[in-house]
């Protein structure tokens, strides 16, 4: 569980990078579009090859929602909001809430008391985020970004945290491969039809977007999201979100071996206070025998 925990902490991290490297080639509800068609292909020729077996027909509708809140709703308007000036460490930051409310949504709709020490991990690894996020958006001279993006970029948020805790309701009993199919393919016409909406087009085919492409398809999607319901199906949902926090720490370190962007001596403690959190976390996110 260790080695699958931490495979899923550095695949999570990689979509900040991601969500960086196609601003320039692909307009970003399109780009979701095809990563999302492709991961749902993918998981369909895994399903047929390994005869899985499919929901019923009448189960659809819930499968189909638990993508396009787990996945369109949060990354959609995530690359929105960035597009629109939010920050990407901004988003980062806010993201890191995404525990703490599953935490809470969990209380009322899974009926998971959250521990003591759970709740401490929480705060601690919140406070560590913050240490790595905040000198970055001090230095930032841009102007604050309107109450739409802002809301907008809640509402991502809060998407992410419903589609968590949906993956431990009756849809859990589904083949998690069978169920990838139709979470992607919801995903997919989400954005596709966002992407018509807004009228999106930019498509600049470069060594740079298919590069992208491919790893946000494969990876992020066809094993990062796989590994992160697989982990809710079998612990607790707030104590596997717990370890989302040590994603935009760990992106910040791969912003700086990719692209030059420094780390204070404070960021470095921020990484490993929010270490710290996810580690007081990590005895209750153990699958019960």
């Amino acid at each position: 569980m260790k080695a699958i925990a931490a495979l899923f902490v550095v695949i999570w991290s990689t979509g900040f990078i991601v969500a960086k490297a196609i601003v320039p080639v692909a307009d970003p509800n399109l780009f979701l579009a095809a990563r999302f068609s492709i991961a749902a292909i993918g998981f369909l020729a895994i399903g047929l090859t390994a005869g899985v077996s499919w929901p019923r027909w009448r189960d659809l509708p819930r499968h189909l929602l638990a993508g396009v809140v787990l996945q369109a709703g949060y990354l959609a308007g995530t690359y929105w909001v960035v597009l629109h000036g939010v920050a990407p460490s901004v988003m980062a930051l806010l993201g890191a809430l995404q525990p703490m409310l599953t935490a809470v949504l969990a209380i009322f709709v899974l009926h998971e008391i959250p521990t003591r020490r759970t709740w401490l991990g929480l705060v601690l690894g919140l406070g560590g985020v913050a240490l790595v996020m905040v000198p970055g958006l001090m230095n930032r001279t841009t102007g604050a970004p309107s109450g739409l993006v802002l809301l907008v970029a809640v509402l991502a948020i809060l998407s992410l945290t419903v589609g968590t805790v949906l993956q431990k309701t009756s849809i859990a009993g589904a083949d998690i491969r069978a169920t990838s199919v139709l979470q992607n393919l919801g995903a997919a016409v989400t954005v596709g039809g966002f992407a018509l909406l807004l009228g999106e087009h930019r498509w600049v085919s470069s060594v740079a977007l298919w590069a992208a492409l491919a790893w946000a398809a494969l990876i992020l999607s066809g094993v990062g999201t796989f590994l992160l319901v697989w982990m809710v199906r079998r612990g607790r949902a707030a104590n596997v979100a717990s370890l989302m926090l040590l994603a935009p720490p760990l992106a910040a370190v791969e912003s700086y071996l990719l692209f030059g962007d420094r780390l204070s001596p404070v960021q470095i403690a921020g990484f490993a206070i929010a270490l710290a959190g996810v580690f007081l976390c990590r005895p209750a996110a153990a699958p019960s025998d």
